[in-house]
């Protein structure tokens, strides 16, 4: 999924939900997100992150990985974390892989499988995959294929490509 996608799903969710003078602020910060003018985006998201725009929070938490402001993991797992307590699946995934991978944070499996499962349950077929994949492969609690099987069906179900090809190799377990 590419960058723009990425941004806009939270967008709409963000008109949908949020008060009018939210959604003119955001549209502002993203126009100067997709023009390369960061310091402007931070300052337009910033105040609504605060103010609890999920959107918002989502985007910063992006901006602190990835590009846009010096790369901070704590202030990006800050902002996904408030996003993801407010129920969004990218930001539950990406807290999940935070904790999976130990991204800034201390690596725990059982706190990356919590998110994981709170976007899986949303239908987020890469979470599904995830989940898939961390129970295949044992991480942070016993093998069970069976628990594998289910989440890279449903992740499959979902167009996410490697867990069909997954899906396939697990049941010749």
């Amino acid at each position: 999924m590419g960058m723009k996608k990425i941004i806009i799903i939270p967008l709409l969710l963000a008109l949908l939900i949020t008060p009018i003078s939210w959604g003119a602020d955001f549209v502002k910060g993203l126009a100067a997100y997709e023009s390369g003018d960061y310091a402007t985006a931070l300052l337009e998201w910033t105040p609504l992150a605060e103010q609890g725009n999920v959107s918002a929070q989502y985007n910063l938490g992006l901006m602190y990985v990835r590009q846009g402001v010096i790369q901070d993991y704590k202030r990006a797992f800050q902002w996904y974390t408030k996003a993801a307590e407010q129920g969004l699946a990218e930001a539950q995934i990406n807290l999940g892989l935070m904790y999976y991978n130990g991204t800034g944070i201390p690596q725990n499996y059982k706190r990356a499988e919590k998110w994981y499962i709170r976007s899986a349950e949303q239908g987020h077929g890469k979470a599904q995959n995830n989940l898939g994949l961390m129970y295949e492969n044992g991480r942070g609690f016993l093998q069970d294929y069976k628990k594998a099987l289910r989440w890279y069906a449903l992740a499959a179900k979902q167009g996410v490509d490697i867990a069909q090809y997954t899906r396939c190799y697990v049941r010749l377990w």
